[in-house]
């Protein structure tokens, strides 16, 4: 363990782009750890309701595409076995049990969404396998106490609802609010942050509510009741198409609220193209990475790197689409960790560097935003910019916020 003390102090900023850790006397590998490949397992809605989301994971095979030609980690390949899961919790189960049982893969890494994460949690960290990243802002991702194989990766869902409440209570104090949310434990963490942020003026100021499954058909009679509440500010927590459609039926509707849209539903190319760009003017939303459509960032060299890369490794991407940023920082994260593990690749010393990140800069997260963690936080991004959409693209704005 003496070579992952050393590991744990070299500087991720660094190791990320390729300066080799020097190889110990004699490797201590896991199952799933050889001498030259590295095996990953994840899930990804490929079909289904949420399929908009796999842009992720194809992005994240593509950015290990590039690692691997490149030499891979510390010599070794990364293997990264990434199922189709359809969004549905049980298939999600049964193809983890899969690749950690069958595959005998070293991490879990990016699993997407709040119900396939949560019924895999229990699972993984009995089995003390690292659950690396989910994909998704769930307050759940960051409990070492009794979760301690679990890191998160994005600010939560509550902090989220925080710094959109701050907005609004400094702009707009006696706003009327309705708000749209999926119903399940993302919805419901994005309807308590937002009581929980607004304290005593919750019950005042939230006038309507309505929440939609992921297997209905359309939003239509959502929009409909929240419209006749009288609000004037809408919250739109729904997820791709349904955050779409809440776009395209309130403007159809005549119905025009100041409008706040979660962040993983702010994808121009997957969610604001189909709802109709002039319809989502206006729309004020959050964010922490780089916006490939934000026209500031044209001379970027971290945004001509990552377009060098998408036309290297994932030329049938699409460069108007977050996703792709986010898949290729989420690749970039467990690179940086699987480095200083140098060659100490044990489920223990894996976990160990996951919980010790400090001020990593990574070139697509926005200008003062790092990566830290420790043994009391898994959740190594803790702030965000509100932007603003302007009808072709988003611009940040203010500060970046923390909890």
């Amino acid at each position: 363990m003496e070579h992952g003390h050393w590991s744990c102090r070299a500087t991720l900023a660094l190791t990320l782009f390729g300066i080799a850790l020097p190889a110990a006397a004699q490797k201590k590998d896991a199952p799933g750890a050889g001498n030259t490949e590295i095996k990953i397992g994840q899930t990804m809605p490929y079909s289904g309701p949420a399929s908009s989301y796999s842009a992720i994971g194809k992005a994240e095979l593509a950015y290990f595409a590039k690692v691997n030609a490149e030499g891979g980690v510390n010599g070794r390949k990364i293997k990264l076995t990434s199922l189709d899961d359809g969004y549905t919790p049980p298939k999600a189960f049964e193809q983890t049990r899969r690749l950690v049982e069958n595959d005998g893969v070293l991490a879990i890494f990016g699993t997407f969404g709040t119900p396939t994460n949560a019924v895999i949690k229990k699972y993984l960290n009995a089995k003390k396998i690292p659950q690396l990243f989910p994909t998704g802002g769930a307050t759940q991702w960051n409990d070492p106490k009794h979760f301690p194989w679990t890191f998160g990766w994005q600010p939560n869902y509550n902090l989220e609802m925080k710094v959109y409440a701050r907005y609004l209570l400094k702009e707009k104090p006696g706003a009327k609010i309705a708000i749209l949310y999926q119903n399940d434990d993302v919805g419901k963490d994005n309807l308590a942050g937002l009581k929980e942020a607004l304290g005593d003026a919750a019950d005042r100021m939230v006038v309507k509510q309505a929440s939609y499954e992921t297997t209905d058909a359309t939003v239509n009679s959502q929009i409909i009741e929240l419209k006749a509440s009288g609000a004037d500010v809408f919250f739109n927590t729904g997820a791709g198409k349904f955050a779409a459609q809440a776009i395209h039926i309130a403007h159809e509707l005549g119905w025009h609220p100041l409008q706040f849209l979660s962040n993983y539903s702010s994808s121009v190319g997957t969610v604001l193209t189909p709802a109709g760009p002039e319809y989502a003017t206006g729309i004020i939303s959050s964010q922490f990475q780089k916006d490939p459509t934000d026209p500031k960032w044209a001379g970027d060299p971290a945004y001509k790197g990552w377009l060098t890369w998408m036309d290297k490794y994932h030329p049938t991407g699409d460069k108007s689409d977050i996703f792709n940023v986010y898949g290729y920082l989420t690749a970039q994260t467990l690179v940086a960790v699987l480095k200083t593990c140098g060659d100490d690749l044990t489920p223990d010393n894996l976990r160990h560097q996951a919980e010790n990140l400090h001020s990593v800069a990574l070139p697509m997260l926005l200008p003062g935003i790092t990566l830290n963690t420790d043994a009391d936080n898994h959740v190594p991004l803790r702030q965000l910019y509100l932007m603003r959409f302007n009808g072709k693209s988003w611009e940040t704005f203010g500060k970046a916020e923390g909890a």
